[in-house]
């Protein structure tokens, strides 16, 4: 058997394959098809300074090859996950990484404070969030926001912590080179791609919220070709999600130049799709006399 464990700032992870965030909880409905100890880790779902309850209903519905979403990180709070989630997940035998996000800076810093001195593992920042400091433009779609937001965590975060960029921008390497130069341990790639679809009979817009995300295998190649630019940009670990659906998916990622992968929508067609998608590649990596899952890693040959 393959070595499959990978390393993550400084985390060892028993292997690459990590449920994404918003798209397995806190992992408590998936524990009772399977033990989580068999994923590498959890990105928990989206986590704020104050619960929310989301966005209003229609906020989700099927595309084809994906799912559009505007669920708007409805989620119990950070303190309630402090006090709940994160002690429960601790006793799987998984990594657990705590995915944060917030309206302004200062409520991201709050929320990876509050973190510091719990036992989750790493903290995963969405900078997809709107800035409503700033006309409610994202984060993450400029390079002097996501700094900005990057360096007022890393003052107060004494977790690893990891980025989630947008790729709904110009370029995203340039993204990636700004959160690493204000300490990003790791970069994660891709958050979900803004769309939006139009109901014919109504003639609105099918999400309440008019446009949402879209992901699931039709963002896939996106997802490959920002991974592969940043990770030509930046020498900090690079995470790799969109899209993947099997374990193909997740070579492929690997590939381009992730160190790890997350799987998102996949879980809501198949609950076991990390599960298949592990066993895949312990089996790629066999017969193909590969020892170590790292040595896949950025082994694409360009022309």
């Amino acid at each position: 058997m393959a070595n499959m464990k990978v390393s993550i700032a400084g985390v060892e992870f028993a292997n690459p394959v990590i449920a994404a965030s918003g798209t397995f909880g806190f992992g408590r409905e998936y524990s009772e098809l399977f033990a989580l100890n068999n994923l590498g880790g959890i990105s928990c779902k989206g986590t704020t300074l104050q619960p929310r309850l989301g966005n209003d209903t229609p906020r989700i519905a099927e595309t084809p090859s994906g799912m559009i979403n505007s669920v708007g990180l409805q989620n119990p709070g950070i303190d309630f996950v402090i006090k709940h989630e994160i002690p429960w997940l601790k006793k799987q035998g998984t990594r657990v990484i705590a995915n944060i996000a917030g309206n302004t800076p200062e409520d991201y810093a709050a929320v990876a404070e509050k973190l510091s001195d719990t036992e989750a593992d790493m903290v995963e920042m969405n900078i997809s969030c709107p800035n409503v400091k700033h006309g409610g433009a994202a984060f993450g779609t400029s390079c002097d926001a996501a700094a900005a937001v990057t360096r007022g965590v890393r003052r107060v975060c004494k977790k690893p912590l990891m980025v989630k960029l947008s790729p709904n921008v110009t370029n995203i390497g340039d993204i990636a080179a700004a959160v690493e130069a204000e300490g990003a341990d790791a970069i994660s790639l891709i958050n979900t791609i803004t769309g939006m679809r139009i109901d014919l009979r109504t003639r609105r817009p099918i999400l309440k919220n008019n446009t949402g995300g879209l992901s699931g295998p039709a963002v896939f190649p996106v997802a490959v070709r920002m991974v592969w630019e940043v990770s030509r940009r930046v020498k900090t670990p690079v995470v790799g999600m969109g899209g993947i659906s099997k374990w193909e998916d997740a070579v492929e990622m690997l590939l381009a130049g992730a160190t790890a992968v997350q799987v998102g929508a996949a879980n809501f067609s198949d609950p076991y799709a990390c599960i298949k998608i592990l066993s895949g590649l312990e089996k790629y990596l066999d017969d193909n006399g590969i020892a170590n899952v790292s040595e896949l890693t950025g082994k694409v040959q360009p022309w």
